[in-house]
């Protein structure tokens, strides 16, 4: 095996990693809410739980899908956030679930030349590869609000990391 897959092996390992883990956090803070609470907004300038799924639906679709296939570009940002219900927590869950499969499946397709390769997303200038890596800090990102948000809503900790000691110290090398 060459350096380059390797490489690319070990990107793609760690953006699935990743994602998956964002929405193992988002499954379980969902379980927590009531369907009342996925559209709460603690006041006009904070998102309910609701929007920031679509708007991580949009912005995954937008930078992990096409931008990396070269897909059309047909996202509607500001109904991600103006959107006041009509959808239920399982059916926002499925949906981004859903989105993020596809964001898989388009990695893995994705030519290293592409990965590579320079293309205009909202106007900056990503490659492939800072792509993946906005794709992934921004749903860590929202993720963690979401989160937040259920604490508060619930006053309890949600257990993420119950059976992690996160104590462990690094192993010398």
């Amino acid at each position: 095996m060459n350096n380059a897959s390797t490489f690319r092996e070990e990107l793609v390992k760690n953006i699935f990693y990743r994602l998956d883990e964002n929405l193992r956090m988002i499954r379980i803070a969902l379980a927590q809410i009531t369907e009342e609470d996925i559209w709460l907004k603690p006041n006009t300038t904070l998102n309910s739980i609701g929007n920031l799924i679509l708007h991580l639906c949009g912005n995954l679709t937008q930078y992990g899908i096409s931008s990396l296939n070269g897909a059309s570009d047909n996202r509607v940002r500001d109904l991600e956030f103006s959107t006041e219900s009509g959808l239920l927590k399982q059916e926002l869950l499925d949906k981004l679930e859903n989105t993020v499969n596809q964001v898989k499946a388009t990695i893995i397709q994705v030519s290293d030349e592409r990965l590579i390769q320079i293309k205009e997303v909202q106007g900056y200038q990503f490659s492939g590869i800072g792509n993946a890596i906005h794709l992934v800090e921004h749903f860590s990102y929202h993720t963690g609000q979401i989160a937040f948000w259920v604490k508060m809503l619930k006053s309890k900790d949600l257990g993420f990391y119950s059976n992690v000691d996160l104590n462990k110290r690094n192993k010398k090398e």
